[in-house]
């Protein structure tokens, strides 16, 4: 019941950003297969959806034991995105780069244009839709291996994971 009300009160919210927390040891197959799809291949990697993508929720309720996510904020992804985004090749992104890419004049028009939605950030192939994150600093504060809502790390935190995001950048 409770992942069923988690994935419901992430409608509200426009963008998705979820980060895998549990490495590939016991884990089943399926489980990971559902996570390739989700392009989080590695521990404490993270990809940003639209919450109105079709099969998020299922496949989100399938792997929370090993994810969390929830609602980021405008600022937060212009953050990941200077910091953390990648060009194939494994070049940073910077606001040249971005002006011959997509027409806009910064990573921060570009931030504003994935949060309204106007680029699909896993649809486009001119950035790597996935960004490595760090370990968080100070540690997690909390038991990696319950829910959210029971005290834990896991599952659908809501605007939380921007305070877990800028200690993961």
């Amino acid at each position: 019941m409770e992942a069923e009300s988690g994935a419901l009160q992430q409608k509200k919210g426009k963008i998705i950003a979820i980060i895998r927390l549990k490495g590939r040891v016991n884990v089943k197959e399926e489980d990971e297969r559902t996570l390739q799809m989700l392009n989080l291949r590695r521990k404490y990697s993270m990809a940003i959806y639209p919450a109105d993508l079709p099969g998020l929720d299922g496949m989100l309720d399938k792997v929370k034991h090993l994810v969390t996510w929830g609602e980021v904020s405008e600022p937060t992804l212009e953050k990941i995105l200077r910091k953390r985004g990648r060009l194939p090749g494994r070049k940073r992104l910077n606001d040249e780069v971005v002006k011959q890419l997509f027409n806009v004049e910064s990573i921060a028009d570009l931030a504003s244009k994935i949060y309204r939605g106007e680029i699909i950030l896993h649809k486009q192939e001119k950035i790597k839709p996935v960004f490595r994150l760090h370990p968080p600093r100070g540690g997690f504060k909390r038991s990696t291996r319950r829910t959210y809502e029971n005290g834990g790390e896991l599952g659908y935190r809501g605007e939380a994971i921007n305070d877990l995001i800028l200690k993961m950048i």
